[in-house]
């Protein structure tokens, strides 16, 4: 029998859940004096977790019909897969934040294209290079501009950086592009003025700013400012201020063989196919971007995650969940499609079936709110069965499990991690595990499991992903 728990969890605990939200606040330390914490590939593969940074951009990291995509996420699950291990994003245009969160241990990685500096090896390590790019000129078409004539238009644009002499450039404080404007100051003996911009602006934002006449110009990358152009036909691009440079990710100087592995790793990609597939993706492919920077759910223009979000944080709220939880768990079940319909006849965004259907009053399935509501029902039930479970997020992972596998056999679980001494108010590392179990006639034979085979590797596998995809969620998406 499992022990009786005398209490109910605290709302506070249930409000961490709902929380999910990073001290933003940094130290303002300088680079110099930041502390090199030791922390190599053989600790991150004792911990399972790659911590990264990188940026939240329409081309390294963001959110799109409810699934995380970017140049830099593709590539980052592909090298944790590799190294054996998870990985955990954190986000940060900024990068002075970025250089202080590796040296301080909150990160492993920054995993964005960092152009190649010699002033910047002094404090960081950079990776072998990802891809080569040079720096443009991003300026603005008069408003009139396809009514002009070619030689007008020619006339009314900058053609060569000298021409740059004596105006501005707005450029992000901190950045490669601001060091290249010093850089063309000596080469052509004038004077260029900066407007420094937030250090936490994209690249993205910026060249939207001159888009819309906000600011005169700014620097780009060739590779960031052809895509983004793509979508601002108003925009020329085609003054080079740079020769080519070296792109790369960064890590500390002290993590010798996690270097060594990332760049064996990335040789090995640049020989094969997949790695120029995800390259022309997000920065070629200007029918797909043009694409996301139209729709809706696109999180960088929207902040959205789905088309029902309204519903989600209605439904959401009555069971005392962060939203964005109960979205991650709804993209699980249907990627958000009412008219889903699994091999064993579950079906709607909460992938019902017809008897649990009948049961709470959901007569069509396939109705997003008639699903939503029965699906709440539900959760709600499998919740306050299990009020024994004292801490709220594992508590809501019980659930979850629960509804994935029944909860019949989420009992058996715990019943055989207690009969095993091991924690069975807990799912992380410890119920999960007797779950497995489950999978095999040595454990589900026992005498005191009531409900026999479940295959454990679905409802193990169910939380995993959706608390991970929860994580992206809070990241991206307020």
């Amino acid at each position: 029998m499992l022990k009786q728990y005398l209490g109910i969890a605290s709302i506070a605990l249930l409000f961490m859940v709902a929380s999910c939200s990073s001290n933003k606040q940094q130290n303002k330390k300088s680079k110099k004096d930041l502390a090199v914490v030791d922390r190599d590939l053989e600790e991150i593969r004792k911990e399972g977790v790659l911590n990264v940074v990188t940026t939240y951009s329409s081309t390294s990291y963001f959110l799109y019909r409810g699934q995380p995509m970017g140049y830099e996420y593709d590539l980052l699950k592909r090298f944790a897969k590799h190294i054996g291990v998870d990985f955990k994003v954190e986000v940060s245009n900024n990068l002075d934040v970025m250089y202080e969160k590796l040296h301080q241990g909150d990160v492993d990685l920054i995993a964005h294209g960092l152009t190649i500096t010699g002033k910047r090896k002094e404090f960081i390590r950079f990776s072998d290079y990802l891809y080569l790019t040079h720096q443009v000129l991003v300026q603005k078409k008069p408003d009139n501009w396809r009514k002009m004539r070619w030689s007008e238009l020619q006339s009314s644009l900058i053609h060569d950086a000298i021409e740059l002499i004596g105006d501005t450039v707005s450029v992000r404080a901190n950045s490669s592009y601001l060091n290249r404007i010093d850089n063309l100051k000596d080469e052509m003996g004038g004077e260029i003025y900066v407007d420094t911009l937030s250090g936490d602006l994209s690249t993205d934002k910026i060249i939207e700013m001159v888009a819309k006449g906000e600011i005169k110009y700014t620097f780009a990358d060739n590779n960031i400012a052809s895509i983004n152009a793509s979508y601002y036909p108003n925009l020329d691009i085609r003054v080079p201020v740079s020769f080519s440079q070296r792109m790369a990710w960064a890590v500390r100087p002290n993590s010798e063989s996690l270097l060594t592995e990332l760049d064996n790793w990335i040789d090995s990609m640049k020989n094969g196919v997949e790695y120029y597939v995800i390259y022309n993706k997000y920065f070629k492919n200007e029918r797909d971007f043009r694409r996301r920077e139209n729709s809706e759910l696109y999180s960088i223009n929207h902040n959205r995650i789905s088309e029902y979000d309204d519903l989600i944080q209605i439904y959401a709220d009555s069971l005392g969940w962060d939203w964005r939880l109960y979205a991650a768990m709804i993209f699980q079940e249907s990627k958000f499609n009412p008219t889903s319909e699994s091999w064993a006849g579950a079906k709607g965004l909460m992938q019902m079936m017809p008897q649990t259907a009948e049961k709470y009053g959901v007569t069509d399935r396939t109705d997003p709110e008639m699903s939503m509501e029965g699906g709440t029902k539900v959760l709600q039930v499998l919740w306050d069965r299990f009020i024994d479970i004292p801490d709220s997020v594992q508590r809501i992972k019980f659930t979850m499990a629960a509804y994935n596998c029944g909860y019949s056999h989420v009992i058996d679980a715990r019943v055989l991690a207690e009969e095993e001494g091991i924690d069975s108010y807990r799912w992380d590392e410890c119920v999960e595990e007797s779950m497995l179990k489950l999978s095999y006639p040595e454990n589900y034979n026992k005498p005191f499991i009531k409900y026999g085979y479940v295959r454990g590797i679905e409802p193990v596998s169910y939380v995993k992903q959706i608390f991970s995809r929860y994580e992206h969620y809070c990241q991206l998406v307020e």
